[in-house]
């Protein structure tokens, strides 16, 4: 009888479907990254998760008002509670984004200001980090994957045949995710870099 916790039940497509599932995790959350990145436009993705002071507990400002971008300059803040609005201003005012907002008494606005060349420059290079995280975090599922399916052939559970089919398909699902963080990093650079 095999040791407890060994790949005895597994196989070589359960193995496919849990790398699979930990590549999409690792595409999204290289997504989400990105739009935390700054470009010219003015997005909600910008200040939705700047925390503020809501009645004594830190709350992300999406749960306490609606975000829009009426356009490319300036983001629209209207709280459901109007008494959070000095809280939501200074938060945003303290967020280090270089952020000057106006309050009139029932939405905030926020103008988006330009970016220099320089800094669009450093947004880029932020930019080429976050797609070579993204990227490590794919291979990193791969490796997982390559491992338990080594081990399940070591443990003659799966022959070598099905290994290298299975190794095949794991390489396919690798390229796959990493085209998919290159194409949406390089349209994130365009975004970045259009003046």
């Amino acid at each position: 009888m095999p040791p407890k916790g060994s790949n005895e039940d597994l196989t070589p497509e359960a193995v496919l479907a849990e790398v699979s599932t930990k590549m999409d995790r690792a595409v999204d959350a290289f997504k989400r990254d990105l739009l935390q990145l700054r470009t010219g436009r003015a997005t909600p993705a910008l200040v939705e998760n700047i925390d503020v002071d809501y009645y004594g507990n830190m709350t992300p400002l999406k749960q306490i008002a609606s975000i829009s971008a009426p356009d490319s300059r300036a983001i629209m803040i209207q709280p459901w509670d109007n008494g959070s609005l000095r809280e939501i201003e200074k938060s945003l005012m303290s967020a280090e984004m270089g952020f000057n907002p106006s309050n009139d008494g029932a939405t905030i606005t926020v103008p988006v200001p330009q970016l220099t060349t320089e800094r669009r420059q450093d947004m880029v290079k932020l930019l080429k980090r976050k797609i070579e995280d993204g990227k490590v975090s794919v291979r990193n599922a791969r490796r997982d994957g390559m491992d338990s399916l080594k081990k399940m052939e070591k443990d003659k559970s799966i022959s070598q045949d099905e290994t290298r089919r299975a190794q095949e398909q794991l390489q396919k699902a690798t390229d796959g995710h990493t085209k998919l963080i290159d194409e949406t990093g390089s349209a994130k650079e365009a975004e970045i870099l259009q003046v």
